[in-house]
């Protein structure tokens, strides 16, 4: 009996298929940038752990010769319970981020030296 609970705990923290993820976000007061990219699972179980680049591009008005884009890392550990804990690795700067899913993920992005911008998050 152990042991088939054992390699049906096993089976469950296995990923069946390990498909990409697709993350679309906007972050900032005004939601002044635009995040997108395409996370692969690293792994599973209780908590997930997803992780990739993202481009971050910025569609506020107060562009001069188009929009400035940057490339980030985005690593996401996702639980049962609704809950996300990130980090967004942008220009050598890791910002941490957490929040709860309601229609989406919504919470603030904390940077070192830097006052806590709103990132509003979807993982699909």
């Amino acid at each position: 009996m152990k042991a088939r609970l054992a390699l049906f705990i096993c089976v469950l923290a296995t990923p069946a298929h390990a498909q990409p993820v697709e993350a679309l976000g906007y972050m900032g007061y005004l939601g002044e940038w635009e995040l997108r990219g395409t996370l692969s699972l690293t792994r599973s179980g209780w908590t997930k752990e997803l992780s990739g680049p993202v481009m971050l591009k910025h569609v506020g008005i107060c562009t001069q010769d188009g929009p400035e884009e940057k490339a980030a890392e985005l690593q996401v550990r996702t639980s049962w319970f609704s809950n996300i804990q990130a980090e967004l690795r942008i220009d050598g700067i890791v910002c941490k981020y957490s929040a709860r899913l309601s229609d989406a993920y919504k919470g603030l992005m904390y940077c070192p030296h830097r006052s806590p911008v709103p990132l509003t998050l979807w993982l699909r």
